[in-house]
């Protein structure tokens, strides 16, 4: 559940009403985490506070947001929600793995958290096996999307203006009956669940993925988050708008500190 924090502003800061909600898949590659992370750095959204569940693995750590030694000590937890109402934008930042077969309480917890809030539609960001992929999947972009019927009927035809490609089913039996066609996602996390529920619970929600492979998924993130800004205009657009993300300083860590200078 949504637990305000002290600075965030009180219990208003609870009511998203009319807002967008971000949410990354723990996925392959972790890349719609990455990509929140440029949003929430990028826009300097505010933390309003954080989402108590006991389906993700505890952990705490540093501001991966800091911006000076004062706030560098402030801590974090493994869900925190962010907002800047500027843009009708919240986000929910998911820093820890799921706890085995936590998946279905986590889905529920969330959706409902998003009606209660009154959120009008969730973007899930996420990505799936390059490897997994069938023939028709290997053709054009790497970037997928799916929406569900409720969102279907607001955007569907602004997706096709901007000529992008829906995620393709794949045969449920591949060689044996090819006719029966089912959606998968391999290395998705809570995406198809998360999905398939929000599609029966009437929320409008869409999800943005990439197909892409573990190691560095910096570019995968970057790829990921100019998708989405594609669609809802968070920065202006250029020809080259990777150089208009702001990178956390918690990315300098991301493959560790390097060799001490003293050992060459």
């Amino acid at each position: 559940m949504f637990v305000p924090c002290d600075g965030g502003g009180g219990s208003a800061s609870s009511d998203f009403k009319g807002f967008t909600l971000l949410v990354p898949a723990v996925s392959v590659g972790n890349v719609g985490q990455l990509a929140t992370d440029l949003v929430i750095s990028t826009l300097d959204m505010t933390k309003v506070g954080y989402f108590y569940t006991d389906c993700l693995v505890p952990m705490v750590g540093n501001n991966p947001y800091a911006t000076a030694e004062e706030n560098s000590m402030e801590l974090s937890i493994n869900a925190e929600v962010y907002s800047l109402p500027s843009k009708k934008l919240v986000a929910l930042q998911i820093r820890s793995p799921f706890i085995k077969n936590k998946y279905r309480p986590f889905c529920q917890t969330l959706l409902s958290w998003v009606k209660s809030s009154k959120c009008a539609r969730v973007i899930l960001l996420s990505s799936s096996h390059a490897y997994q992929r069938d023939d028709e999947q290997l053709l054009g972009t790497p970037l997928r999307y799916l929406l569900t019927p409720d969102l279907e009927k607001a955007v569907g035809g602004l997706m096709q203006e901007l000529n992008w490609k829906e995620m393709e089913k794949v045969a449920a039996y591949p060689g044996i009956n090819d006719t029966e066609k089912v959606l998968h996602i391999p290395g998705g996390g809570i995406t198809k669940l998360l999905f398939t529920e929000s599609c029966s619970k009437g929320i409008q929600m869409a999800v943005l993925l990439k197909f892409c492979s573990e190691g560095d998924n910096i570019p995968d993130a970057f790829a990921l988050v100019n998708y989405l800004n594609e669609w809802l205009q968070l920065i202006k657009s250029e020809v080259n708008t990777s150089s208009q993300w702001k990178t956390p300083s918690s990315w300098r860590l991301l493959f560790g500190n390097g060799l001490p200078p003293a050992l060459f």
